[in-house]
């Protein structure tokens, strides 16, 4: 027999909350590992010097 309608849109709705949950948790993290890799003392020297090399070939 079919399962109704009714009890099918119910469990899509369902899964469709676990999938923005699992990409709200994805995104915070990866978020969150932006703000440790662009914090780090390596990361910011390294942008430095691009920007100050992007900035002197513009003059």
């Amino acid at each position: 027999m079919r399962t109704p309608r009714r009890a099918v849109r119910r469990d899509e709705r369902g899964m469709t909350t676990a999938e923005y949950a699992i990409g709200t948790v994805a995104a915070a993290s990866f978020a969150g590992l932006l703000i440790k890799l662009l914090t780090s003392s390596e990361v910011q020297q390294l942008l430095l010097k691009i920007v100050k090399s992007a900035l002197s070939l513009a003059t």
